[in-house]
């Protein structure tokens, strides 16, 4: 059983101004119908990083896309997956754990970043670039379609970009779908060509320098972590560029005592709750995408095992082909046992 007051201990460090006692009364009330529905339900309940707060409290668990999409694999008396995230993780799940059912509790709960790569054109631009350069590459972040993903010869994530460019045998590497994420990994590897779709995060964009530094003015001891989805100029003021759970452990395993967390809100969100003894400042943008799904929509989700996210099987095939990639070139001793029993 879920406490208010308890609960309104934890969640006003998120926002003092909207936890108060009765909507935490209401919000612990959901909490356990959720937590008995999980339960009837055979299902494992996965939260980005980003989320609301009030979601972690019934998460099974919080991190990142691939983080959690893979440990969702690993729970293997789970029937169902309940992804609060947005659309293209809730399709990294399904491939992950292509025999359990993933739902995704709103489908308007889409990415600014995955939208700005369309299948179609991404093939258009393969092929044309490949006349151009035949040893021509291509990688994709997981922040793609399911779609895309399937075109591509490795995904790769934001802690693992750089490493997994350096391990393609390409020279030259069309990069889908950030510029910055690009532009981050061609000032790292000056070897290699690497040609950037015209894609951006709409929420890591519009974080300005000025207001980092800022913030670094007024507390000069700070750590400042910043996502590799910011522009170049903002990630020139970091101590380190790092994906959201790389912060997460950054933060915890740190010394210092005030953090910086530069990325979309929620994570600050998160870092209040987990690490409350420690100071988390905002030059953060909220992801309207990421705060669409809400307790109600979870309830009902797991109510009518609704909205269910299924993919063609040629997509299915593809997208496997390019994670998986993305494990043989940097960890092959992690590559899951779902993708492992697909090598042809």
């Amino acid at each position: 059983m879920f406490d208010p007051e308890e609960l309104q201990k934890k969640l006003i460090r998120a926002d003092p101004g909207f936890y108060t006692i009765d909507v935490c009364r209401d919000m612990a009330r959901k909490l356990d119908r959720i937590a008995a529905l999980k339960s009837e339900r055979n299902a494992v309940l996965l939260a980005h990083n980003y989320q609301r707060p009030e979601i972690f409290e019934v998460a099974d668990y919080s991190g990142d896309s691939l983080g959690l999409s893979l440990m969702a694999g690993e729970v293997e008396e789970a029937e169902v997956i309940i992804f609060c995230g947005v659309h293209f993780m809730a399709e990294i799940a399904k491939v992950v754990s292509p025999s359990k059912k993933v739902i995704l509790p709103n489908l308007k709960a889409g990415c600014s970043l995955a939208d700005t790569a369309d299948a179609e054109d991404v093939r258009r631009r393969i092929e044309e670039l490949r006349r151009q350069y035949p040893d021509l590459g291509v990688v994709c972040y997981v922040n793609t379609t399911a779609a895309v993903k399937a075109l591509c010869d490795s995904c790769c994530t934001s802690a693992n970009a750089v490493e997994v460019i350096t391990a393609m045998p390409n020279k030259t590497i069309l990069y889908v779908p950030d510029r910055n994420m690009a532009a981050y990994a061609a000032k790292n590897l000056p070897e290699k060509t690497i040609i950037p779709w015209d894609g951006y995060c709409y929420v890591h964009e519009e974080i300005e320098p000025e207001t980092v530094q800022s913030v670094r003015k007024a507390h000069p001891d700070m750590k400042i972590l910043v996502h590799p989805e910011c522009r170049d100029d903002v990630i020139k003021l970091a101590d380190a560029a790092l994906s959201t759970s790389g912060m997460v452990r950054y933060a915890r395993e740190s010394e210092a005592q005030d953090f910086l967390a530069v990325t979309e809100c929620g994570l600050s969100d998160l870092l209040s709750i987990q690490a409350p003894g420690k100071h988390f400042y905002r030059a953060c943008k909220i992801c309207h995408f990421m705060k669409m799904i809400t307790l109600d929509n979870v309830l009902k989700s797991l109510e009518t095992l609704q909205p269910e996210i299924t993919l063609p099987e040629d997509v299915q095939a593809g997208a496997e082909r390019s994670i998986r990639r993305m494990f043989e070139l940097t960890s092959p001793e992690k590559i899951p046992a779902s993708l492992a029993s697909t090598i042809d």
